[in-house]
């Protein structure tokens, strides 16, 4: 960094990524009106309210940082090997958690398979907020929601607005 940098307060920094996509006042209807709804919702059917959320992870990603001598580049080894997994998880307001792990793609068919084990062995009906993703609303859910009778919803978070998910940041 130079001096002029430096002396009008600026630093290399990492940004953080927003989609311009979002808007703001279907974000501010949701907080204000829609989730206040299915809170109430959950209440009066006594049903247990969680956020879902997929997520892809790889062997060959590398975003952290390590310490070395000035001038000298770090190496670090690794395998040329490359391999990943996907995950499926649930989180309640009250840290209740379930979760998948995925080889492949997570089509409907392995969304519902999700669903069922969300679903098994608990106790209350559930109620499950989560993004707009085309999985979300594949024929192969709605069918499996459907034939829950109750005991699974399913409720869309606004488009780009990660940060309105918990289970975003698990």
């Amino acid at each position: 960094m130079s001096t002029d940098e430096s002396a009008l307060g600026l630093s290399p920094q990492k940004p953080l990524w927003r989609a311009f996509q979002k808007n703001a006042e279907r974000v501010a209807i949701w907080i204000k009106e829609e989730y206040p709804q299915i809170r109430a919702l959950a209440r009066r059917q006594k049903a247990d309210i969680f956020f879902g959320y997929e997520a892809g992870v790889r062997s060959d990603f590398h975003s952290g940082k390590t310490w070395a001598i000035r001038g000298r580049t770090p190496i670090v080894s690794t395998t040329g090997a490359r391999f990943g997994c996907n995950m499926v998880s649930a989180i309640s307001p009250r840290g209740a958690m379930r979760f998948m792990l995925v080889e492949g793609k997570i089509t409907g068919d392995v969304f519902v398979d999700f669903l069922k084990r969300l679903i098994h062995n608990w106790p209350r009906p559930v109620f499950l907020i989560i993004d707009g993703h085309p999985v979300h609303k594949s024929m192969a859910v709605s069918r499996f929601v459907a034939s829950t009778e109750g005991r699974l919803r399913l409720f869309y978070l606004p488009p780009y607005s990660p940060e309105l998910n918990p289970d975003e940041q698990v």
